[in-house]
């Protein structure tokens, strides 16, 4: 349009010319003949000159749209990864079904920020989370609530193995915020996060239902270069990764289920930390981290693990049964890992890792009067190791496990990291009378989970997933027991209670399904999932059952935040 007009602005003022010559004709003036035939001429190569540019600019407009079409065929034809299935519950956004199945609006629409965040001078503030109605049935009184107590599941032989359980609460509700922005070289995230599943009151579901708050994670990530660091609480390096070794919970391979102590096999904790992570590439990472550790050993009534009866009182203040907040450590946990994924055609991620515990006891020698304090230490360690790999655009399967001494407390604490056998002192035999000391023993433990996720539709997502864990026996005579018969002691030996677990396992379906999205408004959920659970202790009286069995059914609808 602007060559037109001017072309058109030319044959005027070529016009105006020639009537201005007749003009000066008509009024006897003699007009340079030569004058006029070279401003005619001008004019002409002008016209022709904004011609040629407008053919040129056409050409160029062509090659441009051509290109654009070959890169639309390249895009269309290069293959989908699979579906980015996150942790299930969402623990913080919405389920892999709403989140990144081709549904209506996800494969019409670009991303778009959510319509709920908001900027503070360059930091941008994103609240994010859901509101929860869910309902659990399980086929024996566990007397939990939305966490299920895998270690605890009551024998048929109790009343508790006989009656059933239901219950409907909004407490699995969440709300998180993320805070980003970039200063300088430094991108900055800050994540928080809670929920309502805290210590509750013992009359919480008699009238108003008062859940308390919890702080599930808060942490502060910085990014520099190929350098990345972060410090607060945050989902622990025993916890499988989808996505390299990304701390928010979306990247984690949680399973899709519903159950908020997530799944036997699946190990976590959600504990303070630091960590430090080199981005070799975009797809190779490694780390080292510390986290906080806690001498632990199992929960139960009666007590999964038995001290020596001549240090008891001593000992129990320094270890925590899921009853001693205050228990001591020794050190931070060491951790390092490294992951891998795959730069294209069919998605794969690969992780391996490995941790360091220790534990430390106090303690004075009996039998030997005035003899001071002394002190054992012990090191336990393990490995861990995770995959995921789409066997097709949307069949995934995905394993993990970890195994080692002194490290059950990362196996949803189902088991102990250690015990604590007497042993003689200055080479004399442990007796009742003679001296005695005691050493931390640990105890070898291994837990892992395999399983398929299938988005069989754009909204609707199946789980299959089977996970144990086993503890090795660690029990020996307590021979600073003044008994003529040495009871046995320390971890599932004979006569231990029902409570020290040799092997727990559970199978679980899963159904995610999408009702309505929307990234403006967000996602209605409905979740549900069905598990059966078996638990086998070491030990089993004449006649007792040689398992306790459960079966638990889960539906929650769910509305999430956009």
């Amino acid at each position: 349009m602007k060559f037109s007009s001017l072309a058109v602005l030319s044959v005027i003022v070529l016009a105006a010319g020639a009537v201005f010559a007749q003009e000066n004709r008509a009024s006897g003036e003699q007009a340079p003949p030569s004058s006029l035939a070279d401003e005619i001429k001008t004019l002409r190569d002008a016209v022709m000159q904004q011609q040629q540019q407008i053919a040129q600019q056409q050409q160029r407009i062509g090659q441009q749209q051509q290109q654009i079409d070959s890169l639309q065929k390249a895009l269309e034809s290069k293959p989908a990864s699979a579906p980015h299935v996150e942790d299930a519950t969402l623990r913080t956004e919405a389920p892999a079904a709403t989140k990144t199945a081709s549904d209506d609006t996800a494969t019409q629409e670009k991303p778009k920020e959510s319509p709920l965040s908001f900027r503070i001078g360059g930091t941008e503030f994103t609240p994010g989370g859901f509101v929860d109605f869910e309902n659990v049935f399980r086929t024996t009184n566990t007397g939990n609530n939305i966490s299920t107590n895998f270690g605890a599941i009551p024998f048929s032989n109790s009343v508790q193995g006989n009656i059933t359980e239901f219950r409907t609460t909004g407490q699995y509700s969440r709300f998180n915020l993320k805070i980003t922005g970039k200063y300088g070289a430094n991108d900055i995230m800050g994540y928080l996060e809670g929920d309502f599943n805290g210590n509750d009151p013992t009359n919480v579901f008699v009238t108003s239902n008062s859940h308390t708050a919890r702080l599930r994670l808060y942490w502060l990530d910085l990014k520099r270069g190929n350098w990345e660091f972060l410090g607060g609480q945050s989902w622990g390096w025993a916890t499988p990764n989808r996505v390299g070794l990304s701390p928010m919970p979306a990247d984690l391979a949680i399973t899709i289920g519903e159950d908020a102590n997530i799944h036997v096999g699946i190990n976590y904790t959600r504990a303070g930390t630091f960590r430090a992570v080199y981005h070799f590439t975009d797809k190779f990472q490694w780390g080292v981290a510390v986290e906080n550790s806690q001498q632990y050993v199992s929960s139960g009534t009666p007590a999964p693990v038995v001290f020596p009866v001549a240090f008891r009182d001593a000992l129990t203040p320094q270890f925590d049964a899921a009853n001693n907040n205050a228990a001591p450590n020794l050190a931070p946990d060491l951790w390092t890992k490294m992951a891998w994924d795959s730069a294209g055609g069919r998605q794969m991620h690969f992780e391996v890792g490995g941790v360091m515990t220790t534990a430390k006891i106090t303690f004075q020698p009996t039998g030997i009067p005035g003899v001071s304090f002394h002190h054992d230490s012990n090191v336990g360690g393990g490995i861990v190791a995770a995959t995921n790999v789409a066997i097709t655009k949307n069949f995934r399967f995905l394993a993990n496990a970890m195994a080692g001494k002194g490290i059950a407390r990362y196996m949803i604490g189902l088991g102990p990291d250690v015990v604590v056998a007497p042993v003689s002192f200055n080479g004399a035999a442990c007796t009742p009378t003679a001296g005695c000391a005691v050493s931390i023993s640990g105890v070898h433990a291994g837990s892992g989970l395999g399983g398929f996720e299938w988005q069989a539709r754009p909204k609707t997502l199946f789980g299959l997933y089977y996970g144990a864990a086993y503890f090795e026996r660690n029990a020996f005579p307590d021979l600073t027991s003044p008994a003529s018969s040495k009871p046995f002691i320390g971890f599932g030996g004979i006569n231990s209670a029902t409570t020290a677990n040799r092997a727990i396992q559970q199978g679980t379906i899963d159904i995610n399904q999408t009702f309505w999205r929307n990234p403006q408004y967000g996602a209605v959920l409905l979740i549900l999932q069905s598990s059966y659970l078996t638990r086998s202790p070491w030990f089993v009286a004449a006649g007792a059952p040689k398992n306790a069995h459960l079966f638990m059914q889960w539906l929650s609808l769910r509305y999430v935040l956009p």
